[in-house]
């Protein structure tokens, strides 16, 4: 059963719970934003949901709950930052804001970050630039991560590597989020906790077997998932990934080489102005166009319609104005749990 929140309600709920268990109130500030305006988007996975799995970091000290970025390199487009494993969300807002004042004074910028805990949806963050006209590339990788085999391989070595790509346009951004695997870690664990099977083939077994069982993960030898295009095509899939993980570990640095045991992410952002090429107004008409062209192909049998990235998560937007936030009964059930464990009451939901 889905639940439904006011926005005020559960991101008081959010930002007390983190500070409970460690955050300092400034760092928890953001991160509950940003939780909960991923939930808005509909992106139930990376939202609120992720609180019951950063309070163990807090507790151990593997997510630090305080102090200030390294600065390692600044040549003004051209940026490099240690996170200190602090939390993801507030670093990625300090480095967006960087990013975005340099793209706008110099046309382009770009950051690689090294060492970051975990920095949610990425589709929150690039619409952080695109609602202000800019373009905004994030990928990020964690190299402690092992989940996802090389194309051809059993044996787990990658992370999912996720990238986004928001770009301005008309009514909403266009939002690009995927990533170089079938499915996500997040989505993984959600179909874990509610016992539930994929509907298609995109895990492998221990011995290399594709199979719709999440449970792969847990078991030894250990499963895997699939790169993007599955046991017949995940060589498009693997290369995504060497790439994510060539910008996000290579140019920061930092990665597999160290053979860090901390989860964290190595990141990479570019921002580009497009005032500094054919103008805002050339490149969103070019945009619409495209999107108009996109949305008037005649839809193929099971579908309604075609959608452009982006109006999926502005139809969940305008749903908060009149629902509230909706929780699904998964997370509602992890979140009660780490509630009752800290001492924080539930908020109330929405009549």
């Amino acid at each position: 059963m889905d639940r439904f929140y006011n926005r005020a309600d559960l991101l008081a709920f959010a930002r007390s719970l983190l500070v409970k268990e460690g955050m300092t109130e400034d760092k928890a500030d953001v991160v509950s934003e940003l939780l909960v305006q991923t939930d808005e988007l509909g992106v139930t996975t990376h939202g609120v949901s992720m609180i019951p799995y950063y309070i163990p970091e807090l507790r151990t000290g593997n997510m630090t709950t305080s102090g200030e970025v390294t600065v390692l390199s600044d040549r003004s487009v051209a940026m490099v930052w240690d996170g200190n494993y602090l939390p993801g969300h507030w670093i990625m807002k300090q480095a967006l804001d960087d990013c975005i004042d340099k793209a706008k004074a110099n046309g382009m910028s770009a950051m690689a970050i090294r060492r970051s805990h975990h920095i949610g949806c990425l589709s929150t963050l690039t619409r952080i630039a695109a609602d202000q006209g800019l373009i905004c590339y994030i990928a990020t990788s964690d190299p402690s991560g092992k989940w996802v085999a090389p194309y051809g391989g059993v044996d787990p070595v990658l992370t999912p590597n996720p990238w986004a790509v928001g770009y301005p346009a008309k009514d909403h951004p266009v939002l690009i989020d995927t990533c170089a695997s079938i499915t996500t870690v997040s989505k993984v664990r959600e179909y874990v906790n509610s016992g539930r099977q994929f509907d298609h083939q995109w895990m492998l077994d221990g011995e290399g077997n594709p199979t719709t069982d999440p449970n792969v993960v847990n078991q030894t030898p250990k499963g895997t998932i699939l790169p993007v295009g599955g046991a017949d095509h995940g060589h498009k899939g693997f290369a995504q990934s060497l790439m994510v993980e060539m910008l996000t570990q290579a140019l920061a640095g930092h990665g597999r080489v160290e053979a860090p045991t901390r989860w964290g992410a190595n990141v990479f952002i570019q921002v580009i102005d497009p005032e500094a090429f054919g103008g805002l107004g050339a490149f969103t008409d070019q945009v619409e166009h495209l999107n108009a062209l996109c949305r008037a192909s005649r839809p193929a049998k099971g579908f309604t319609r075609v959608r452009v990235p982006g109006d999926r998560a502005s139809e969940a937007l305008a749903q908060v104005a009149t629902k509230g936030v909706r929780i699904v009964d998964e997370v509602w059930t992890r979140l009660s749990a780490a509630a009752l464990d800290a001492g924080v009451e539930m908020p109330e939901q929405r009549s």
